[in-house]
């Protein structure tokens, strides 16, 4: 059967009824920003219980990595340059959350005095420096495994994890 020639604006038509039905998939870009004592930053969040990694999700037409860094800036008043891609952690659903990709950049070193008046008060109580073996006291368990997981995480590197593991066979 031959192929039929379509014009550019059925084409237009029939990829907008795709990106209607195919899936949508939220992605988050985090960032693991490190002092030089090797403490790792945790932001105490207004809208949920456990702290997080500086970060946000990634808006529509937006490169992960541009997230994190913009993320930052409007959230903690903190200019960062990404380094490089630590981790790629798919997420199953949780807490009523559907299922998305994490996409956690390294930051390096930051040595800064965190300024709260810069914090934007509708998403950020507080910043903490944490000590890599405390950070499970304060973060939710697949942050904890993800964090557990990038202990030893080699610059240049890349890991892929599920739900903050390794996965066996990858």
């Amino acid at each position: 059967m031959a192929r039929r020639e379509e014009t550019e604006a059925q084409r237009l038509k029939r990829i907008a009824i795709l990106n209607a039905r195919l899936p949508k998939k939220r992605n988050i870009a985090q960032g693991l920003l490190r002092d030089p004592e090797g403490r790792v930053l945790l932001c105490e969040l207004t809208y949920k219980p456990e702290w997080d990694l500086p970060g946000g999700v990634v808006d529509p037409g937006e490169p992960p990595a541009s997230t994190v860094v913009r993320e930052i800036s409007e959230e903690l008043g903190l200019d960062v340059a990404v380094r490089g891609l630590v981790a790629v952690n798919w997420l199953p659903p949780w807490r009523g959350w559907d299922d998305a990709h994490l996409f956690l950049f390294d930051l390096g070193v930051l040595d800064v005095e965190l300024d709260p008046a810069r914090f934007l008060p509708r998403e950020i109580v507080d910043a903490h420096w944490v000590a890599p073996g405390e950070t499970a006291r304060h973060v939710a368990p697949y942050t904890a495994r993800m964090l557990e997981s990038v202990a030893e995480w080699e610059p240049g590197s890349t890991l892929y994890l599920e739900d903050g593991g390794p996965v066996t066979g990858i």
